[in-house]
């Protein structure tokens, strides 16, 4: 049970950063899989109650940036970045 929420929250991840970059992304393209890759374990440390949905995990993570491990935070800035180049 527990591991189906982690995949769900996983999942749910993956939508919120393919919305924070080009819908070329939106399928699982690789900036969306490098922030699945880099922030499955901060999901399940920092935001174990979390129910998926809603941006409510990207949210938990913000609200808890200062304990998100450098390599989730560097994922979600690349993907902001890739969604800035793709709106240009």
């Amino acid at each position: 049970m527990y591991r189906k929420f982690v995949l769900a929250a996983a999942a749910v991840l993956a939508l919120a950063a393919t919305a924070l970059i080009a819908p070329a992304f939106a399928q699982g393209g690789p900036a969306a899989q490098k922030v699945r890759a880099a922030c499955t374990k901060d999901i399940e440390t920092l935001c174990p109650g979390v129910q998926p949905g809603g941006g409510r995990i990207l949210q938990c993570l913000k609200e808890k940036k200062d304990q998100v491990s450098p390599d989730c935070v560097a994922a979600l800035e690349e993907a902001r970045a890739l969604r800035g180049q793709a709106a240009q």
